[in-house]
């Protein structure tokens, strides 16, 4: 009978559905899960809130990232390694001795781990922890390191020198049997002397102005005797004489006494009596790794970590349910009276933003600084507006782990934050630009007057030639002024001309009609800009912001309005605050009779339309 398909629990959010990872059967069939509904396919090693240790070590092939099949073999692997694998999702963030299998990889991890246990003063029913596990590698050598010392021969050739004296015998050995071997063959040929180097040799010690050593070092350390005696303080080569001398002080005289000569045969003998010496050197343990210390730290990570993994890779559980920062969260930026969640880490702005600004979120790059250390972050602003976010403006940043860094902005995406936005943002653009006009005008006219004033007809009432102003400077341009009168009067009349007609028009309408027109206007003026930010906004989607930083999202991981509103909250009143709404400095209130004054205006303006109205009928 075939086996039923298995039923996998899915929830919406993000505008996709997401795979519920809550079990331990979840975890072990997370393989036959279609690949097309996982949220992630990669994600790097480096610079995520999660433990990057945890992560090198999924990664095998040690190249940054850690794909889904790496993920899918660091569960097969946790899993052939406990007797149960609903370890995984039991709510401990340790390991005991216990919890794994009684086969061969299973007992040399329980090895391992009771070693280590007694290490820290613990028994074999006390948990290990990550803490503990982080030192085991440490440990691991440090108790081969003793065990090699307390083998340790006990007749020691040089006593407590024996160590210097063999180091100085190593530095020499090649050159001695060196010498040696020559001078078996030369007493096999039967000659009774030989050159001590060959011509070749000899050019090129000698080839140039200065004496080459690195050549002089490859000549024999004397000259080469049949019968094999090394002499040891005249006719040594004085590339080696230094290191000879040292060998016959440190070793020869303590062992020999006062030889000035070396045979072979003493050679042998000085090599037997450091025999024992040079094995238990060799025997020295090499700082590497070992594979059952490293695995037995990857089980206990592992334990820890792979159902939060799970939850951050193949869905984005925490992120998308509000129970807590997803591990691409690097905390939270306050500034402009907002607090910003959807912070990542970010190495390189520039290359970060051109893949980035697909998202359509706003983005705000800000540099944060903490004692000398300095970090770059992009924060996601979902909520409010962009008016009062300028390149330059300070704020805080805090990490995950509760620290405060001074955040600067230095790099903003300018994109829709909401319709409120979009539907004022015509009208702000209108007084923007109005208002700088006018600024530009007013200092313009200020420059002049101010020219005119300090110009030199003032500073000098002579002219050049020395003679008096002339009486057409002096006099006052009627025709000039009246000109210019003349043309705002024009101004003036055509604006209210134009004002009499729409109103005319307005009042010509029944008054159901009116409030239609202000509508219609509105939409004629915000409606293009809220269009544009509606299609945005529905549009907005976490992967361009994750994808620049390494990952491989697989999902249309949307950001839609009340979501991002939960992402950056806006300052508010606590429920409970009480307000004095008294401003000691607030702005003086106008007289009651200005606004009486302009009521008449509007009431009169008013009477004089209609009549205007009813009189055309």
């Amino acid at each position: 009978m075939a086996e039923a398909p298995r039923v996998w629990r899915f929830f919406r959010a993000g505008g996709f559905d997401q795979v519920r990872i809550e079990t331990a059967s979840d975890l072990l069939e997370l393989e036959q899960l279609n690949q097309k509904l996982w949220v992630a396919l990669s994600c790097p090693v480096k610079g995520l809130q999660f433990d990057e240790r945890t992560l090198s070590l999924i990664d095998t092939d040690q190249d940054g990232h850690v794909r889904a099949p790496e993920l899918l073999a660091a569960i097969d692997w946790v899993v052939d390694r406990l007797i149960d694998p609903e370890i995984l999702v039991q709510p401990q963030e340790c390991l005991r001795v216990s919890h794994l299998r009684d086969d061969e990889v299973g007992r040399a991890l329980a090895e391992q781990a009771r070693q280590l246990l007694a290490d820290l003063g613990k028994t074999e029913f006390d948990p290990l922890t990550v803490a503990d596990v982080e030192q085991a590698q440490t440990r691991f050598m440090a108790r081969l390191h003793t065990a090699w010392e307390d083998a340790c021969p006990a007749n020691l050739p040089l006593g407590e020198k024996t160590s210097d004296g063999y180091l100085t015998l190593q530095k020499v050995a090649g050159k001695l049997e060196d010498y040696y071997l020559r001078c078996r063959i030369l007493a096999f040929e039967g000659r009774e002397g030989a050159e001590a180097v060959t011509e070749a040799q000899h050019q090129a010690v000698f080839s140039s102005s200065s004496v080459s050593r690195e050549a002089l070092l490859e000549w024999p350390l004397a000259l080469v005797d049949p019968l094999g005696r090394l002499p040891l303080i005249e006719g040594i080569n004085p590339a080696w004489a230094g290191a000879m001398t040292s060998f016959r002080t440190q070793v020869i005289v303590p062992l020999l006494g006062e030889c000035t000569t070396l045979g072979e045969s003493e050679w042998i003998q000085l090599k037997d009596t450091f025999a024992e010496f040079a094995t238990w050197q060799g025997a020295s343990p090499v700082d590497t790794e070992n594979e059952t210390v490293r695995d037995l730290e990857k089980l206990v990570r592992l334990v820890r970590d792979l159902l939060i993994l799970a939850n951050n890779f193949v869905s984005f559980k925490a992120f998308y349910t509000r129970t807590g920062q997803a591990i691409f969260q690097a905390g939270t930026l306050y500034l402009d009276s907002r607090s910003c969640e959807l912070c990542v880490t970010v190495n390189d702005p520039a290359r970060h933003a051109l893949l980035a600004n697909l998202s359509n979120i706003c983005l705000v790059y800000c540099d944060c600084v903490r004692a000398g250390q300095k970090t770059t972050i992009a924060a996601a602003f979902t909520n409010g507006d962009s008016d009062q976010l300028r390149v330059g403006r300070n704020g805080v940043f805090y990490d995950v782990k509760g620290r405060d860094w001074d955040a600067t902005i230095t790099r903003i995406i300018e994109q829709p934050i909401s319709l409120r936005q979009a539907f004022w943002s015509p009208y702000k653009k209108m007084v923007r630009a109005l208002s700088d006009q006018f600024e530009k005008f007013a200092s313009s006219r200020a420059k002049a007057v101010d020219d005119k004033l300090t110009g030199p007809a003032i500073l000098n009432p002579k002219n050049a030639a020395g003679g008096a102003p002339s009486v057409a400077q002096q006099a006052f341009d009627v025709g000039k002024f009246a000109g210019i009168f003349a043309a705002i009067g024009m101004a003036v009349g055509a604006i209210g001309t134009a004002l009499a007609s729409v109103a005319v028009g307005l009042f010509s309408l029944a008054l159901w009609q009116i409030p239609f027109v202000f509508l219609g206007v509105l939409l004629l003026i915000s409606g293009p800009s809220l269009l544009l930010a509606w299609f945005k906004l529905r549009s907005r989607t976490l992967g361009p912001i994750l994808d620049a930083n390494g990952w491989a999202i697989n999902a249309r991981a949307k950001i839609n309005l009340p979501f991002g509103a939960s992402l950056t909250q806006l300052a508010q009143l606590p429920p409970n605050a009480e307000r004095t709404l008294t401003d000691p400095f607030a702005e003086k209130e106008r007289s009651a009779w200005v606004y009486v004054v302009w009521s008449a205006v509007a009431v009169m303006v008013v009477v004089m339309l209609w009549t205007v109205r009813m009189g055309t009928h």
